[in-house]
């Protein structure tokens, strides 16, 4: 190959090289999630009297505001989730506490914050060995109890399979419908479609049916 044509390779593969990264189409990174972990703080369990979860939280909330203490507890969850049930026949969405005589606070790790939170009426304390040095949350564990959100946008929580007390081999009776007052026995159980198959002896001959769990009852 001569000098010249070297030259023009090069030249030719220079051009190139700088054709590619001018090409190449540079993509912004996935937006990250936003973790309640990463807020000012630290995050405390706090155990009450079951039931009392939002009379301590709403007491806590007026201490906060009387002593301005905006600064050193800054925020109160007690957690829920979406569950579904079955109310006369038909599907409920409500809410329940995940975590029923418990609540999250997030503060400054002090011995005075510690005890103005434990101070409240039917605080009972901080869950955890050292009453008056708590161990926070790590993030996994918030991360599994308040959801990380994405611009805003929480991110979607698996919800929690409908409550029912039917078992496999359970035997049923059909309460509407073609089969209505036929007996069965639960062969399969599907919770994400609220369903059941039943299998019936119709014209003698076990047959498996599709049904609704409002559409049977146990016998």
């Amino acid at each position: 190959m001569s000098e010249f044509e070297s030259d023009n390779v090069n030249d030719s593969l220079e051009s190139d090289a700088a054709l590619d990264v001018e090409d190449v189409e540079i993509f912004d990174d996935e937006p990250i999630a936003e973790s309640a972990f990463d807020r000012p703080g630290r995050w405390y369990v706090v155990r009450c009297f079951s039931g009392h979860e939002m009379k301590v939280a709403e007491a806590l909330r007026t201490v906060i505001k009387n002593q301005h203490l905006e600064d050193d507890i800054y925020e109160i969850v007690i957690p829920e989730e979406d569950v579904i049930e079955i109310r006369r026949e038909k599907r409920v969405t409500t809410k329940k506490k995940t975590f029923p005589g418990y609540m999250l606070v997030r503060c400054r790790p002090t011995i005075d914050n510690f005890q103005t939170i434990t101070s409240i009426p039917s605080a009972i304390g901080f869950v955890g060995p050292q009453k008056d040095n708590p161990i926070p949350l790590t993030k996994r564990e918030i991360d599994n109890i308040i959801r990380p959100t994405i611009e805003g946008v929480e991110q979607p929580v698996k919800k929690k399979a409908p409550k029912h007390d039917f078992e496999i081999g359970n035997e049923v009776e059909i309460k509407t419908g073609p089969f209505a007052t036929f007996k069965g026995l639960v062969a399969e159980i599907n919770e994400d479609q609220m369903k059941l198959k039943v299998l019936v002896d119709i014209f003698g001959r076990e047959t498996p049916v599709e049904l609704e769990f409002n559409q049977v009852t146990k016998s």
